[in-house]
């Protein structure tokens, strides 16, 4: 089975578990409608990466993590798209969670999908605690505080930005849970996937400041702008396009050098320079963006 189909048959199951039994119909709607579509998921598909480099010998449990970090990937996106956030009309295409379902409906729904993610992780790894009880902990630590996905939004909300820390916690974060988290589903230590991990986040969010400043919203399936709409910290206001372009390149070629010695490096490498070519802004004339 491809790694599309394994993350894919993940996600069915996670949210099916989510809808099972006397639930309030909306909300169990709308648990599906802010995962569907799948966008590139390129989080959970760099952890299946890691965890086939690694030696894969548990793959129900790697595919829980992919499932899990995917589920805190997209209640961040609900959140981020609520009106005390973004205030976000379009995500993925089609209307966001609080236009289809309303405002109370869009933070349960990310709450749910939120506490989701570690049941999914907790029934996955009745067969090996240890191993379950790490990616909990990875997950928690770069979705909370001090240094995850929670804490980069906080940077927002700040006068003055660290803009290293704030990208490395609003973008990085999950990057790095992705890679140690592949490699703990697989039996491998976790430090030494970081600097990996650091590296690719670093640079999809340069990436993303580089499309959000240079395509439209049709192209981005995504409201445009909104970094300079919302005085956001970004690479292309402090080092301009062709600076932010040279610098994504720079770290990508930095993270393929930082993936550390295991069965499947060569494979992993690939997949590295591939997500560089997605990442990297097209000519205006030829503007195909994944999505988020």
């Amino acid at each position: 089975m491809t790694i599309e189909r394994r993350i894919d048959a993940a996600m069915k199951s996670a949210i099916a578990a989510g809808q099972a039994g006397s639930v309030p119909p909306k909300l169990a709607s709308a648990l599906d409608y802010a995962v569907t579509p799948g966008g590139a998921r390129i989080r959970p598909t760099i952890l299946m990466s890691v965890a086939l480099a690694c030696g894969d010998d548990r793959p129900a449990l790697a595919d829980a993590s992919a499932a899990a970090l995917e589920l805190i990937h997209c209640a961040s996106l609900v959140h981020d798209d609520m009106p005390c956030f973004d205030d976000a009309d379009i995500r993925r295409g089609k209307p966001s969670v609080h236009r289809a379902y309303s405002e109370p409906l869009a933070l349960l729904t990310g709450d749910s999908l939120i506490v989701m993610a570690f049941e999914v992780l907790v029934r996955a790894g009745r067969d090996d605690p240890a191993r379950a009880l790490e990616l909990i902990s990875i997950l928690g630590r770069r979705t909370g505080m001090p240094g995850g996905i929670c804490a980069g939004q906080g940077w927002e909300s700040e006068p003055t930005v660290d803009l290293s820390a704030y990208h490395q916690a609003k973008t990085g974060a999950l990057f790095i849970a992705a890679t140690q988290m592949g490699a703990v589903a697989a039996g491998q230590d976790a430090e030494p996937w970081e600097e990996l991990g650091a590296r690719i986040g670093e640079a999809f969010q340069v990436a993303d400041d580089l499309r959000d400043a240079l395509y439209d919203e049709k192209t981005l399936g995504k409201p445009a702008g909104q970094d300079d709409l919302h005085a956001r910290p970004n690479a292309v206001s402090e080092f301009g396009v062709d600076g932010a372009i040279a610098r994504l390149k720079n770290i990508l070629a930095g993270a393929i050098s930082s993936i550390p010695q295991c069965p499947g490096e060569a494979a992993l490498a690939d997949m590295v320079r591939k997500t560089a070519q997605r990442l990297t802004p097209m000519t205006p004339a030829h503007r195909t963006v994944p999505g988020e």
